[in-house]
Parts: structure tokens; sequence; C-alpha cells
């Protein structure tokens, strides 16, 4: 935004009434001057009630313009109703002289909480004044600039400033010079000065740490947010795979029930065929060969599933191994992050040493600077007692001689005179001068401390939350590790499972077999009768009997061999599920050593952060008594 610029120009009522009805709103000015204009009081209020409702002009010029109690008002509406005005200046208006106005001027000081600067040098503000000037600033909260200089406050005011300040904790900067207020109620208004600066250095720091800790808030709970998400996709996941499982496990039971229904279909058939022996038993023959033809199904069968459940296994041993090399592989990637932030944290010590090293320098260097302004100011005032001397003794001197010469030393005393008072506003402006770079190097060191307490804030954070990220990593793979010993004992379970069923479809089998030698034994029992009913028949009978019990009797043979064979089956299912169970304690053995590892890890991981705590205390009570301790240059000023 432009600034208007009208300083040391004459406005008349006119050029003022269109300036008012410009300035209302959001005029294209940020900066107004109208210093040494000679505005009249209703220019005066006309320009004030145009930037009562502005909201762009933040700094208002109107130095020299002989303002009186009108405008006061005015400036006292101003200040109430306006709320972007930042610095204002008021010098040589008199507004000390109407007391009336100046208690109106007053009291919209002190409604207003936008104002920062304000200057009312050579206004003739009197002790009554400035008692009402210290209770508007008692009730103000934003202004931290008043320049008081060139008035006549005296000893009251200045103690009624003084007492103002023991509750206005906002104004940091307050010029008195000239005003015949006593030296010891400067000291204690720069003291309070100084307690105002200092208190509001440590509200800022209080603010940035607030945001910084925000911040951590938040990005924790970004993570954990996060988190929970990832969790949910892996609850999601688990909970589709568990249904395919489910299907999968259906499906196997529906071809198991056909494998029954088949078998049970077989049975029938072999029962009717057994009723039919009687008529041919050359149906028998076929009936067991289709049985032996089964039990050569049932043997490859299981010996298909043990294949199955061995490689299962052995493929549970390599995922077992493989999840092992990673976790060994997670932990000595931690064990050197841990390196590495040990590393860093040493060389943001090492970083504090070097910047606490410099502030040393610069107190030593404000100390120098303060010993040679003493001497230069001890120096100087040193010619002008030998210079006044001289002057003495010429003075004495020439009152002897005539009065022409009288006259001519007196007008050269008044030239010299001069020229002295000349060279005192030089070296007060030489003060002032070093005055103000003493500041600056001091806003510079605090800037410098500032940023490194940033720095080691910002390291100290960056570690912690890295240190967080790996122990859930860590917690993550633990829980992959259970799931993986959950998933496998549910294998063990299901492979038992199919072991009772291959048994119960064993003893089914060996019922059948029961039911077909007691059906044989009926059916001997039948022939029997026969032979006492046909004794012709009998040796034919007992020639095919005998064949029959031949081939019954080798069929038994074969049952006894199926039986034994069954037996050695379940033998080596036993043997199998021995094997895994001790494959699976073996596992949990070593999730155990690895859990105890991982626990050593954490113990000396909060070691770790014990130490880190530890180191950033130290530095903190350093930085802490660094910062609370008075700085040298500080304490020879107020010498």
């Amino acid at each position: 935004r432009a600034r208007l610029d009208l300083t040391a120009q004459s406005l008349s009522l006119q050029t003022c009434g269109a300036l008012g009805r410009l300035l209302p709103g959001a005029a294209p000015f940020a900066a107004v001057a109208l210093g040494d204009c000679g505005l009249s009081e209703e220019g005066v209020k006309l320009l004030l009630h145009g930037l009562c409702s502005n909201t762009t002009v933040k700094c208002l010029d109107l130095k020299g313009n002989n303002l009186r109690t009108v405008g006061a008002e005015a400036l006292g509406k101003l200040l109430r109703q306006n709320k972007s005005i930042r610095s204002l200046t008021l010098e040589w208006n008199s507004l000390g002289m109407w007391e009336e106005g100046f208690s109106f001027f007053c009291q919209g000081l002190a409604a207003n909480n936008f104002l920062q600067r304000l200057d009312l040098r050579n206004n003739q503000i009197n002790h009554q004044g400035a008692g009402e000037l210290a209770m508007a600033l008692t009730q103000n909260g934003s202004l931290q600039e008043l320049d008081l200089r060139w008035n006549n406050i005296g000893l009251l005011g200045g103690r009624a400033l003084l007492n103002c300040l023991h509750r206005n904790k906002t104004l940091k900067r307050l010029e008195l010079a000239g005003n015949n207020v006593p030296g010891d109620i400067l000291k204690a208004v720069e003291q309070a000065l100084d307690h105002n600066q200092d208190r509001e250095a440590i509200l800022s720091e209080a603010q940035n740490q607030a945001y910084i800790l925000r911040k951590e808030v938040l990005n924790l709970k970004d993570e954990k947010n996060k988190q929970f998400l990832d969790f949910m996709d892996t609850v999601d996941k688990q909970k589709e795979e568990k249904a395919k499982s489910e299907r999968m496990s259906a499906a196997r039971v529906t071809q198991l029930q056909e494998a029954l229904d088949e078998q049970h279909s077989i049975i029938n058939s072999l029962k009717a065929k057994l009723q039919m022996t009687e008529a041919a038993l050359a149906l028998s023959e076929q009936k067991v060969h289709n049985l032996g033809e089964l039990l050569n199904a049932m043997k490859q069968e299981q010996t298909s599933e043990a294949e199955c459940h061995f490689r299962e296994l052995q493929q549970q041993k390599q995922e077992s191994a493989d999840r092992e090399g990673k976790l060994l592989r997670d932990l000595s990637a931690a064990s050197e992050k841990n390196l590495l932030l040990r590393n860093q944290v040493d060389e943001l010590e090492r970083k504090c040493k070097v910047q606490q090293d410099q502030l040393f320098q610069v107190k030593q260097d404000l100390a120098n600077t303060t010993a040679e302004l003493k001497l230069r100011a001890v120096q100087a005032e040193e010619r002008l007692e030998m210079e006044k001397r001289r002057f003495k003794q010429s003075l004495e001197d020439m009152e002897s001689l005539r009065v022409k010469e009288v006259d001519h030393m007196t007008q050269h005393i008044e030239a010299s005179e001069r020229s002295m008072q000349d060279r005192i506003q030089r070296l007060e402006t030489i003060r002032i001068s070093l005055e103000e770079e003493l500041s600056q190097v001091k806003a510079a060191a605090a800037a410098e401390r500032g940023q490194a307490e940033e720095e080691l804030i910002k390291a100290r954070s960056q570690a912690r939350l890295e240190e967080q990220q790996q122990l859930e990593h860590l917690k993550e793979k633990l829980r992959l590790m259970t799931e993986s010993r959950d998933e496998a004992q549910n294998c063990c379970l299901k492979q038992k499972e199919m072991v009772a069923e291959a048994q119960a479809r064993a003893k089914q089998l060996s019922l059948n077999a029961d039911g077909l030698r007691r059906r044989l034994e009926e059916l001997q029992q039948d022939l029997n009768s026969k032979e006492e009913e046909k004794v012709t028949e009998v040796n034919k009978v007992k020639v095919e009997l005998q064949e029959q019990i031949g081939h019954l009797e080798a069929e038994r043979t074969a049952q006894d061999g199926l039986r034994e064979k069954i037996a050695a089956l379940e033998r080596q299912l036993k043997a199998l599920s021995n094997n895994h169970r001790e494959a699976l304690l073996d596992k949990e053995g070593e999730i155990s050593l690895l859990l105890e590892k991982l626990r050593m890890k954490e113990a000396e991981i909060s070691r770790v952060r014990e130490e880190e705590a530890q180191r950033a205390s130290f530095l903190q009570n350093a930085i802490m008594a660094y910062v609370q301790g008075p700085p040298f240059g500080t304490q020879s000023s107020r010498k």
C-alpha cells in the first residue's frame, strides 16, 4: 500500500473535508504523514472522524499542528474506535496545556488495545497529565513504546509512571529524558522495563514450546490413526483369509461326504452281492476284488496326505527361519540407528559448546566496549574541566586589560562555549549510537541462543519419533510371529482331525469286514442244513464249500494284511504328529529366545533414553543458568 505524505503543506478546511471523506473504510494508504501542516480544529476533527472507521492505515503522523482541546477530544475518539493504527506521532502539539482535552485523550488510550507506539515529545505535559497517562497505561494492554522526552513531568509524574509499570506488563520502552525526573526513579523505570522485556521473551519462548508440543501431539495423533487403519486393514485381510479357509474346509467336507455316500452305496451293493452268493459264488470273488481295489485307493490317499503334511511342515520350518533372519536384521538395523542417534546427540552437544563459547566472546566484547565508552566519557569530562580552568584563568587575566579587550574576549568566550556545546552534543550522539550497537549485539546474541535451543528441541523430537517408530515396528513383528504360531497350531489341529477321520474310516471298514464274516457264517450254516437234506450232493457241496472256504481264508488273510497295514499307517501318523509337536516346541523355544533378546534390546534402548534425558537435562540446566544469570554488559551499564 502507498504512503500519503503531506508534511509541511498548508491544508485548507475543504482539503481536510475531502481527506476525511476519502479515509473511511479500506483506503489505499498504509501510512498518513500530516506534520507541520497548520491544521485548524475543524480540519483536524474532520480528518480524525474519517480515520475512526479506517481499516488500513497503520501509521499516523500529526506533529507540529498545535492541537488543542477539540483535537485532543478527536484523538481520544479515534483511539476508542479505530483498530488498525499501530503508531501515532504527536510531537510538538502542546497537548498537556489543555487538561480536559488531554484527560479525554488518556481515556481513549485506556480503551485502545491496538496501538503499539506513541510519541508525545514536547507536549508540555506536567505531573497531573503524567498521572492521567499512568492511569491509562494501567488499563492499556497493547502499547510497547512511549516517548515523553522534553516535557514537564517532574518527580510526582515520574513516580506515577513508575507505579503504573508495576501493573502494565506490555510496555518495553519509555523515554523520560528532559523531564526533571530524579536518577533513582529513572533507574527504577529502566529496571521495570527490563523486567517487562524479560517477561515478554519468556512468554514468546513458552508460546514457541507450546506450538512445538502441539505439532508433536498432532503428529502422534496422525501416526496413531495410521496405525489403527493399518490394523483394521490387517483384520479385514485376516477375516477374508478365514472366510476363504472356511469355504475350502466346507468344500473338503462336501467331498468327504460324497466319498462316504459312495462308500455306503458300495457297501449296500456288497451286501446285495453277498445275498446273491447262493446263486453265484463268482460274484463274491468279484466283490472281494473290488474291495481290494478300494483298499489300495485308500492306501494311496493316505500316503498322499502324509506327503502333503510333510511338505507343509517343511514350508513352515522355512518360513520360521526366514522370519528369524528378518528379526535379526531388524535388530541390527535398530542398533545401527541407535548409534547414529548417539552420534547426532554428541554433535549437537559440540554445537552447543561452540555456541556457548561464542556467547562468552560476545560478552567479553560487550564488556570491552563498555569499558572503552567509560574511558571516553572520563577523558571527555577531563577535557571539559581543563578547558573550563583555562577559560577562568584567561578571564582573570583579562579583567586588568581594557574594556575593549574585555568585550572582545567575552565574544571569543561565547564562541568557544558554543563550540564546546557542539562537542558535547556530538559526544551524546556517539554515546547513543554506541548504546544502539550494544542493544543490537544483545538482540543478535538472544536470537542465536533461541536458534540453538530450537535446534536442540528439534533434534530431541526427531530422536523420540524415530525410537517410537522402531518400537512400534518391533511390536508389529512380534504380533506377526504370534499370529504365525497360532496358524501353525491351527494346522496341527486340522491334521489331528484328518487323522481322526482316517481312523473312523478304518473302523467302518473293520465293521464291514465283521458283517461279511457273520454273513459267511450264516451261509455255512445254511449249507450244512442243505447237506443233511441232500446226502447225494454232499460230496459235491463239500468240494465246492472247501473251495469257497479257501477263497474266504484268502480273503481273511488279505483282510488281516490290510489291518496290519492300517496299524502301520496309524503308527506313522503318530510318529509324524510327535515330530510336529517337537518342531512346535522348538519353535516356541526359539520364539521365547527372540522375546528375551527383544527385552534386552528394549532395556538397552531405555538405558540410552535415560542417558539422553540426563544429557538433555544437564544442557537445559546449563542454558537456564546462563539465561537466568545477568549478562556482564547490563551489570556494567547499570553501575
